[in-house]
């Protein structure tokens, strides 16, 4: 398999709190957790959020997800977000790249 990603839709009315609790796991935790994320709003329905969490293998995932210290920030995480996330695990079978435009990050 090419990787694994996680999907995470949530709700939260505290989403100042969540990026500041992100941003303290990535200061505390800096060679945990996946390759990559992204967060993102839905425009169509306000306070709702994915998260797409890259991690090379789904058994990269799932280490990641034993560990103790993410147990933590998930039940963190949880408390800050209105009602129950909804998880999506998925297996990446292709990824493509565009090369002829200049890539941009928001933060």
């Amino acid at each position: 398999m090419a990787g694994f990603v996680q999907i995470i839709e949530f709700r939260s009315s505290r989403i100042d709190e969540i990026r500041a609790l992100n941003e303290q796991w990535r200061e505390t935790h800096p060679d945990m957790g996946p390759l990559r994320i992204t967060v993102t709003a839905d425009r169509d329905r306000p306070n709702t959020y994915c998260s797409i969490v890259e991690f090379g293998s789904y058994e990269e995932a799932m280490r990641n997800s034993e560990d103790p210290a993410t147990g933590e920030w998930a039940a963190r995480m949880a408390a800050l977000c209105d009602g129950e996330p909804t998880f999506r695990n998925l297996d990446t079978i292709l990824t493509e790249v565009r090369t002829d435009q200049a890539s941009t990050a928001a933060v």
